[in-house]
Protein backbone atom coordinates (compact mmCIF):
# COMPACT_ATOMS: atom_id res chain seq x y z
CA UNK A 1 0.00 0.00 0.00
CA UNK A 2 2.70 2.00 1.17
CA UNK A 3 4.27 1.33 -2.27
CA UNK A 4 1.41 2.44 -4.64
CA UNK A 5 0.83 5.56 -2.64
CA UNK A 6 4.49 6.70 -3.54
CA UNK A 7 4.13 5.91 -6.86
CA UNK A 8 0.86 7.82 -7.44
CA UNK A 9 2.65 10.55 -5.78
CA UNK A 10 6.01 10.09 -7.91
CA UNK A 11 3.41 10.56 -11.02
CA UNK A 12 1.60 13.03 -9.69
CA UNK A 13 4.64 14.88 -9.21
CA UNK A 14 6.24 14.28 -12.72
CA UNK A 15 2.73 15.40 -14.40
CA UNK A 16 3.01 18.44 -11.91
CA UNK A 17 6.83 19.34 -13.51
CA UNK A 18 5.77 18.41 -17.16
CA UNK A 19 2.85 20.40 -16.94
CA UNK A 20 3.99 23.76 -14.53
CA UNK A 21 5.85 25.54 -17.40
CA UNK A 22 2.65 25.39 -19.31
CA UNK A 23 0.28 26.20 -16.43
CA UNK A 24 2.84 29.43 -15.84
CA UNK A 25 3.01 30.62 -19.70
CA UNK A 26 -0.43 30.38 -20.06
CA UNK A 27 -0.92 32.51 -16.74
CA UNK A 28 0.78 35.03 -18.44
CA UNK A 29 -0.97 34.98 -21.39
CA UNK A 30 -4.23 35.43 -19.45
CA UNK A 31 -3.07 38.29 -17.75
CA UNK A 32 -1.57 40.02 -20.88
CA UNK A 33 -5.22 39.65 -22.23
CA UNK A 34 -6.44 40.99 -19.46
CA UNK A 35 -4.27 44.19 -20.11
CA UNK A 36 -4.08 44.67 -23.68
CA UNK A 37 -7.47 42.87 -25.40
CA UNK A 38 -10.14 44.78 -25.41
CA UNK A 39 -13.24 43.92 -23.02
CA UNK A 40 -15.32 45.76 -25.73
CA UNK A 41 -13.74 43.83 -28.35
CA UNK A 42 -14.14 40.98 -26.55
CA UNK A 43 -17.90 41.54 -26.17
CA UNK A 44 -18.27 42.29 -29.71
CA UNK A 45 -16.64 39.61 -31.63
CA UNK A 46 -16.98 36.38 -29.08
CA UNK A 47 -19.73 37.84 -27.00
CA UNK A 48 -23.12 37.37 -28.82
CA UNK A 49 -23.87 34.96 -31.80
CA UNK A 50 -24.24 31.77 -32.09
CA UNK A 51 -22.34 30.77 -34.75
CA UNK A 52 -19.89 33.91 -35.94
CA UNK A 53 -18.57 34.13 -32.17
CA UNK A 54 -17.81 29.96 -31.88
CA UNK A 55 -16.12 30.72 -35.10
CA UNK A 56 -13.92 33.43 -34.37
CA UNK A 57 -12.90 31.71 -30.97
CA UNK A 58 -11.95 28.46 -32.57
CA UNK A 59 -9.71 30.07 -35.25
CA UNK A 60 -8.27 32.46 -32.82
CA UNK A 61 -7.21 29.40 -30.73
CA UNK A 62 -5.70 27.43 -33.40
CA UNK A 63 -1.91 29.47 -33.73
CA UNK A 64 -1.29 29.46 -29.59
CA UNK A 65 0.78 27.46 -28.18
CA UNK A 66 -0.93 26.38 -24.95
CA UNK A 67 -1.86 22.91 -23.41
CA UNK A 68 -5.24 21.49 -21.71
CA UNK A 69 -3.59 23.11 -18.90
CA UNK A 70 -2.22 26.31 -19.88
CA UNK A 71 -4.86 26.87 -21.92
CA UNK A 72 -7.32 27.31 -18.64
CA UNK A 73 -6.50 30.40 -17.25
CA UNK A 74 -6.58 32.41 -20.43
CA UNK A 75 -9.94 31.17 -21.63
CA UNK A 76 -10.97 31.97 -18.23
CA UNK A 77 -9.72 35.45 -18.59
CA UNK A 78 -11.70 35.86 -22.06
CA UNK A 79 -15.09 34.35 -19.99
CA UNK A 80 -14.60 37.59 -17.65
CA UNK A 81 -14.25 39.92 -20.28
CA UNK A 82 -17.48 38.88 -22.15
CA UNK A 83 -17.10 35.89 -24.16
CA UNK A 84 -20.05 33.58 -24.11
CA UNK A 85 -19.92 29.97 -23.51
CA UNK A 86 -19.64 28.38 -26.64
CA UNK A 87 -16.93 30.76 -27.71
CA UNK A 88 -15.07 29.79 -24.53
CA UNK A 89 -15.71 26.50 -24.85
CA UNK A 90 -14.10 26.68 -28.68
CA UNK A 91 -11.44 28.46 -27.87
CA UNK A 92 -10.20 25.97 -24.80
CA UNK A 93 -10.68 22.53 -27.26
CA UNK A 94 -8.83 24.51 -30.65
CA UNK A 95 -5.80 25.88 -28.72
CA UNK A 96 -4.56 22.79 -26.61
CA UNK A 97 -5.13 20.93 -29.73
CA UNK A 98 -2.70 22.70 -32.16
CA UNK A 99 -0.45 25.28 -32.13
CA UNK A 100 2.33 26.88 -33.85
CA UNK A 101 4.93 24.96 -32.08
CA UNK A 102 3.35 21.48 -32.63
CA UNK A 103 2.50 22.27 -36.45
CA UNK A 104 6.18 22.93 -36.99
CA UNK A 105 6.62 19.39 -35.38
CA UNK A 106 3.69 17.31 -37.46
CA UNK A 107 5.38 18.66 -40.47
CA UNK A 108 9.27 17.34 -39.16
CA UNK A 109 7.90 13.94 -37.53
CA UNK A 110 5.13 13.04 -39.65
CA UNK A 111 3.66 14.58 -43.12
CA UNK A 112 2.47 17.20 -45.03
CA UNK A 113 -1.08 15.50 -44.97
CA UNK A 114 -0.94 15.25 -41.05
CA UNK A 115 0.02 18.93 -41.15
CA UNK A 116 -3.06 19.69 -42.39
CA UNK A 117 -5.72 17.45 -40.66
CA UNK A 118 -3.88 18.56 -37.56
CA UNK A 119 -5.23 22.07 -37.38
CA UNK A 120 -8.78 21.45 -39.71
CA UNK A 121 -9.31 18.95 -37.48
CA UNK A 122 -8.94 20.75 -33.91
CA UNK A 123 -11.20 23.56 -35.81
CA UNK A 124 -13.57 21.49 -36.78
CA UNK A 125 -14.11 19.82 -33.05
CA UNK A 126 -14.04 23.39 -31.79
CA UNK A 127 -16.59 24.85 -33.85
CA UNK A 128 -18.79 21.68 -33.15
CA UNK A 129 -18.36 22.21 -29.77
CA UNK A 130 -18.96 25.84 -29.05
CA UNK A 131 -22.32 25.54 -31.69
CA UNK A 132 -23.35 22.69 -29.28
CA UNK A 133 -22.94 24.81 -26.08
CA UNK A 134 -24.37 27.95 -27.79
CA UNK A 135 -27.43 25.50 -29.05
CA UNK A 136 -28.39 23.95 -25.62
CA UNK A 137 -27.54 27.31 -24.13
CA UNK A 138 -27.93 30.38 -26.40
CA UNK A 139 -26.58 33.53 -25.53
CA UNK A 140 -29.18 35.45 -25.93
CA UNK A 141 -31.63 33.18 -24.03
CA UNK A 142 -29.87 34.19 -20.73
CA UNK A 143 -28.37 36.91 -19.15
CA UNK A 144 -24.89 37.92 -20.45
CA UNK A 145 -22.03 38.96 -18.20
CA UNK A 146 -21.45 42.36 -18.81
CA UNK A 147 -17.81 42.98 -19.81
CA UNK A 148 -16.22 45.32 -17.16
CA UNK A 149 -14.59 47.80 -19.53
CA UNK A 150 -13.06 50.20 -16.65
CA UNK A 151 -9.31 50.63 -16.46
CA UNK A 152 -7.27 47.57 -15.33
CA UNK A 153 -4.58 49.15 -13.90
CA UNK A 154 -6.06 51.89 -11.51
CA UNK A 155 -9.43 52.81 -12.49
CA UNK A 156 -8.12 55.69 -14.02
CA UNK A 157 -10.96 55.84 -16.75
CA UNK A 158 -14.37 53.97 -16.58
CA UNK A 159 -14.91 53.08 -20.11
CA UNK A 160 -17.79 55.13 -20.80
CA UNK A 161 -16.34 58.76 -20.38
CA UNK A 162 -13.10 58.07 -21.25
CA UNK A 163 -12.49 56.91 -25.00
CA UNK A 164 -10.07 54.08 -25.72
CA UNK A 165 -8.03 56.44 -27.96
CA UNK A 166 -7.43 58.61 -24.71
CA UNK A 167 -6.79 55.63 -22.53
CA UNK A 168 -4.01 53.94 -24.75
CA UNK A 169 -1.58 56.63 -23.56
CA UNK A 170 -2.55 56.60 -19.87
CA UNK A 171 -0.10 53.72 -19.06
CA UNK A 172 2.98 52.45 -20.27
CA UNK A 173 3.98 49.00 -21.53
CA UNK A 174 5.73 48.32 -18.30
CA UNK A 175 2.90 49.26 -15.99
CA UNK A 176 0.45 47.04 -18.43
CA UNK A 177 2.50 43.73 -18.01
CA UNK A 178 3.39 44.41 -14.43
CA UNK A 179 -0.23 44.60 -13.42
CA UNK A 180 -0.88 41.75 -16.00
CA UNK A 181 1.62 39.45 -14.14
CA UNK A 182 0.09 40.07 -10.85
CA UNK A 183 -3.04 39.85 -11.93
CA UNK A 184 -1.94 36.39 -13.39
CA UNK A 185 -0.21 35.44 -10.71
CA UNK A 186 -3.24 36.20 -7.96
CA UNK A 187 -6.82 36.08 -9.02
CA UNK A 188 -6.43 33.62 -12.23
CA UNK A 189 -4.27 31.34 -10.19
CA UNK A 190 -6.81 31.40 -7.90
CA UNK A 191 -9.48 30.00 -9.48
CA UNK A 192 -7.72 27.39 -10.68
CA UNK A 193 -5.16 26.03 -8.27
CA UNK A 194 -7.58 24.22 -5.85
CA UNK A 195 -9.04 21.93 -9.00
CA UNK A 196 -5.73 21.69 -10.77
CA UNK A 197 -4.30 19.74 -7.86
CA UNK A 198 -7.17 17.79 -6.99
CA UNK A 199 -6.65 16.93 -11.10
CA UNK A 200 -3.19 16.23 -10.70
CA UNK A 201 -3.29 13.74 -8.17
CA UNK A 202 -5.88 11.80 -9.93
CA UNK A 203 -3.84 11.76 -12.93
CA UNK A 204 -1.10 10.08 -11.23
CA UNK A 205 -3.72 7.86 -9.63
CA UNK A 206 -4.64 6.78 -13.56
CA UNK A 207 -0.61 6.60 -14.79
CA UNK A 208 0.14 4.13 -11.94
CA UNK A 209 -3.34 1.92 -12.52
CA UNK A 210 -2.95 1.90 -16.19
CA UNK A 211 -0.14 0.07 -17.66
CA UNK A 212 1.77 1.75 -20.60
CA UNK A 213 2.10 -1.79 -22.54
CA UNK A 214 -1.80 -1.79 -22.74
CA UNK A 215 -1.55 1.51 -24.84
CA UNK A 216 0.01 -0.11 -27.49
CA UNK A 217 -1.13 -3.74 -28.17
CA UNK A 218 -4.80 -3.36 -29.80
CA UNK A 219 -4.31 -0.55 -31.82
CA UNK A 220 -4.36 -2.31 -35.51
CA UNK A 221 -6.96 0.16 -37.04
CA UNK A 222 -9.96 1.11 -37.51
CA UNK A 223 -13.57 3.04 -35.35
CA UNK A 224 -12.53 0.13 -32.27
CA UNK A 225 -8.89 1.17 -32.24
CA UNK A 226 -10.08 4.92 -32.57
CA UNK A 227 -12.50 4.33 -29.94
CA UNK A 228 -9.99 2.54 -27.70
CA UNK A 229 -7.65 5.54 -28.04
CA UNK A 230 -10.36 7.49 -26.64
CA UNK A 231 -10.32 5.86 -23.52
CA UNK A 232 -7.01 5.97 -22.40
CA UNK A 233 -6.28 9.62 -24.67
CA UNK A 234 -9.24 11.48 -22.47
CA UNK A 235 -7.48 11.17 -18.68
CA UNK A 236 -3.51 11.15 -19.44
CA UNK A 237 -2.00 14.16 -19.67
CA UNK A 238 0.16 15.31 -22.35
CA UNK A 239 0.92 18.68 -24.30
CA UNK A 240 0.35 19.07 -28.07
CA UNK A 241 4.30 19.09 -28.60
CA UNK A 242 5.29 16.20 -26.69
CA UNK A 243 2.19 13.79 -28.31
CA UNK A 244 3.93 14.41 -31.90
CA UNK A 245 6.50 12.14 -31.40
CA UNK A 246 4.58 9.79 -29.65
CA UNK A 247 2.18 9.18 -33.07
CA UNK A 248 5.10 8.99 -34.91
CA UNK A 249 6.06 6.10 -32.60
CA UNK A 250 2.54 4.68 -32.84
CA UNK A 251 2.35 5.03 -36.79
CA UNK A 252 5.75 3.59 -36.70
CA UNK A 253 4.88 0.32 -35.38
CA UNK A 254 2.18 0.29 -37.30
CA UNK A 255 -0.92 2.36 -35.80
CA UNK A 256 -3.13 3.60 -38.59
CA UNK A 257 -2.46 7.38 -38.92
CA UNK A 258 -6.37 7.88 -38.38
CA UNK A 259 -5.53 6.43 -34.72
CA UNK A 260 -2.80 8.55 -34.60
CA UNK A 261 -4.47 11.50 -35.17
CA UNK A 262 -7.42 11.34 -32.49
CA UNK A 263 -4.26 10.34 -29.91
CA UNK A 264 -2.95 13.76 -31.37
CA UNK A 265 -6.10 15.73 -30.86
CA UNK A 266 -7.59 13.99 -27.25
CA UNK A 267 -4.53 13.43 -25.89
CA UNK A 268 -3.86 17.43 -26.00
CA UNK A 269 -7.23 18.37 -25.55
CA UNK A 270 -8.41 16.46 -22.44
CA UNK A 271 -7.36 15.15 -19.17
CA UNK A 272 -8.22 14.33 -15.99
CA UNK A 273 -6.90 17.67 -14.19
CA UNK A 274 -8.45 19.85 -17.24
CA UNK A 275 -11.62 18.10 -17.14
CA UNK A 276 -11.67 18.69 -13.42
CA UNK A 277 -11.33 22.28 -13.63
CA UNK A 278 -13.62 22.36 -16.18
CA UNK A 279 -16.46 20.57 -13.96
CA UNK A 280 -15.81 23.02 -11.02
CA UNK A 281 -15.87 26.23 -13.44
CA UNK A 282 -18.66 25.25 -16.47
CA UNK A 283 -20.55 22.43 -14.74
CA UNK A 284 -21.27 18.86 -15.82
CA UNK A 285 -23.48 19.47 -18.64
CA UNK A 286 -20.97 22.20 -20.64
CA UNK A 287 -18.10 19.60 -19.86
CA UNK A 288 -20.04 16.49 -21.16
CA UNK A 289 -21.00 18.71 -24.35
CA UNK A 290 -17.21 19.39 -24.17
CA UNK A 291 -16.22 15.58 -24.20
CA UNK A 292 -18.54 14.53 -26.61
CA UNK A 293 -18.32 16.92 -29.32
CA UNK A 294 -14.11 15.94 -29.42
CA UNK A 295 -14.93 12.41 -29.28
CA UNK A 296 -17.22 12.39 -32.08
CA UNK A 297 -15.29 14.65 -34.36
CA UNK A 298 -11.53 13.10 -33.59
CA UNK A 299 -13.06 10.05 -34.61
CA UNK A 300 -15.11 10.86 -37.81
CA UNK A 301 -12.06 13.04 -38.76
CA UNK A 302 -9.54 9.72 -38.16
CA UNK A 303 -12.00 7.66 -40.41
CA UNK A 304 -11.64 10.28 -42.76
CA UNK A 305 -7.57 10.64 -42.91
CA UNK A 306 -7.65 6.76 -42.93
CA UNK A 307 -9.85 7.32 -46.53
CA UNK A 308 -7.44 9.89 -47.75
CA UNK A 309 -4.21 7.92 -46.80
CA UNK A 310 -6.11 4.74 -48.51
CA UNK A 311 -7.52 6.38 -51.60
CA UNK A 312 -4.02 7.84 -52.86
CA UNK A 313 -2.20 4.52 -52.01
CA UNK A 314 0.20 6.77 -49.07
CA UNK A 315 2.15 5.18 -47.30
CA UNK A 316 1.86 6.87 -43.42
CA UNK A 317 5.97 6.07 -43.03
CA UNK A 318 6.82 8.67 -40.41
CA UNK A 319 10.36 9.92 -40.13
CA UNK A 320 11.02 9.70 -36.68
CA UNK A 321 14.48 11.69 -35.63
CA UNK A 322 15.98 12.47 -32.59
CA UNK A 323 12.98 14.86 -31.18
CA UNK A 324 14.99 16.12 -28.49
CA UNK A 325 12.94 18.66 -27.61
CA UNK A 326 12.45 17.93 -24.34
CA UNK A 327 12.43 20.75 -22.01
CA UNK A 328 15.56 20.98 -19.73
CA UNK A 329 15.19 19.98 -16.24
CA UNK A 330 16.56 22.65 -13.92
CA UNK A 331 13.84 24.60 -16.25
CA UNK A 332 10.44 22.54 -15.52
CA UNK A 333 11.99 22.45 -11.60
CA UNK A 334 12.37 25.64 -11.47
CA UNK A 335 8.92 26.38 -12.92
CA UNK A 336 7.52 23.67 -10.46
CA UNK A 337 8.97 25.71 -7.16
CA UNK A 338 7.32 28.87 -8.60
CA UNK A 339 3.86 27.45 -9.63
CA UNK A 340 4.25 25.76 -5.76
CA UNK A 341 4.93 28.92 -4.32
CA UNK A 342 2.09 31.03 -6.03
CA UNK A 343 -0.07 28.36 -4.82
CA UNK A 344 0.23 28.57 -0.80
CA UNK A 345 -1.84 31.26 -0.58
CA UNK A 346 -4.93 29.91 -2.26
CA UNK A 347 -4.50 26.49 -0.69
CA UNK A 348 -4.14 28.25 1.97
CA UNK A 349 -7.71 29.56 1.99
CA UNK A 350 -9.23 26.69 0.84
CA UNK A 351 -8.00 24.79 3.93
CA UNK A 352 -9.51 27.47 5.83
CA UNK A 353 -12.62 27.16 4.04
CA UNK A 354 -12.78 23.40 5.06
CA UNK A 355 -12.98 24.33 8.58
CA UNK A 356 -15.57 27.71 7.88
CA UNK A 357 -12.13 29.84 8.89
CA UNK A 358 -11.53 31.51 4.99
CA UNK A 359 -11.56 34.89 4.81
CA UNK A 360 -14.30 37.15 3.13
CA UNK A 361 -11.65 37.15 -0.15
CA UNK A 362 -10.85 33.79 -0.43
CA UNK A 363 -7.33 34.48 -1.21
CA UNK A 364 -5.66 33.94 2.12
CA UNK A 365 -5.42 37.49 3.38
CA UNK A 366 -3.28 40.13 2.41
CA UNK A 367 -4.88 41.10 -1.01
CA UNK A 368 -6.10 44.67 -1.59
CA UNK A 369 -9.51 43.79 -3.29
CA UNK A 370 -11.73 40.73 -1.98
CA UNK A 371 -11.78 38.48 -4.71
CA UNK A 372 -15.63 37.56 -4.85
CA UNK A 373 -16.14 40.81 -5.59
CA UNK A 374 -14.74 39.95 -9.07
CA UNK A 375 -15.80 36.56 -9.39
CA UNK A 376 -19.22 36.00 -7.71
CA UNK A 377 -21.20 37.38 -10.16
CA UNK A 378 -19.48 34.86 -12.87
CA UNK A 379 -20.19 31.44 -10.50
CA UNK A 380 -23.59 32.80 -10.39
CA UNK A 381 -24.20 32.99 -14.25
CA UNK A 382 -22.43 29.77 -15.04
CA UNK A 383 -24.48 28.23 -12.01
CA UNK A 384 -27.46 29.24 -13.58
CA UNK A 385 -26.45 28.65 -17.07
CA UNK A 386 -25.67 24.73 -16.27
CA UNK A 387 -29.05 24.31 -14.07
CA UNK A 388 -31.08 21.73 -16.45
Amino acid sequence: MLNFITDVLLASWDMLQQASIYILFGLLVGGMLKMFLSPAYVAAHLGSGHFSSVFKAALLGIPIPLCSCGVLPAAISLKKQGANNGATTAFLISTPESGVDSISITWALLDPIMTVARPISAFISAFAAGCAENFFNPPGKTQQMRPDLSCPIDNCCDGTDCSPEEHKHHHSLFEKVKIGTRYAATDLWADLAGWFFIGILLAGLISVLVPDAVIAKYLGGGISSMLLMLTFGIPLYICATASTPIAAAFIMKGVSPGTALVFLLVGPATNITSLSVLIGLLGKRATALYLTSIAVVSVLCGLAVDAIYLSFGISAVAAVGQAAEVLPGWLMLSATLLLLALSVRPLYAIILGWFGKGDDCGCGGGCQTPEPVQLQPLSSIIQEEKKR
